[in-house]
């Protein structure tokens, strides 16, 4: 693990998980410590092409029609993770202590599915994804991070699975949240997550 994502690690045990809603700040996963991932059920990094420091400014999904500019979100005062400003023009926002896209490690990206009465957010339709669909996020430096997806996971906020978003891998991963799942008002009682690795695909 290098260093910057030994110290995302370290900063969101800290932390408590609320990320993707329409503005409500329930159903927190605390992200205790997890345990490291062991190198031999991850490909190595030795084979996985490996970028520069450089913060990300955009997404784009095809498959699902986004292409946002991407904001940089810390820490709330209660330690919980920032989200996105709940505005018309939703975009995302990327958690600064997490590794940068194309570093090892995994990357941390959060959106709003709706934005109180402002309608959907930008990762609306984030459920949708399918197992090889692209991910791009274009970077401050003026290349890409370009990603497939390996999995889409719906869950409790109660059963946040903590040590597969921020446990310890030995290449560039990124992770995509947003809520989902039943809605009482302006709450949701799950989370979606997406996983995705690299790909040798153009952006």
């Amino acid at each position: 693990m290098t260093s910057l994502s030994r110290r995302a690690f370290v900063t969101a045990a800290t932390a408590s998980l609320l990320v993707g809603c329409s503005g409500d700040r329930t159903g927190p996963a605390r992200a205790e410590r997890p345990e490291s991932t062991s190198p031999s059920s991850r490909p190595s990094a030795r084979t996985t092409h490996v970028l520069g420091r450089s913060v990300p400014v955009g997404l784009e999904i095809p498959a699902i029609g986004v292409d946002t500019p991407v904001m940089q979100l810390g820490l709330a005062r209660d330690r919980t993770v920032q989200v996105p400003p709940l505005t018309a023009d939703d975009v995302a926002g990327w958690y600064r202590h997490s590794p940068t896209p194309g570093r090892i490690g995994p990357s941390v990206i959060l959106g709003h599915v709706t934005v109180g009465a402002h309608g959907d957010g930008v990762f609306r339709h984030l459920a949708r994804l399918h197992r090889g669909d692209r991910i791009v996020v274009r970077l401050e430096n003026d290349t890409a991070a370009v990603f497939a997806v390996d999995s889409i996971r719906t869950v409790a906020k109660t059963d946040f699975p903590t040590d597969e978003v921020y446990g310890n891998v030995n290449r560039p991963e990124l992770r995509l949240i947003t809520c989902g799942g039943p809605r009482t008002g302006e709450e949701y009682r799950d989370n979606v997550i997406v996983f995705a690795a690299p790909s040798s695909a153009s952006p």
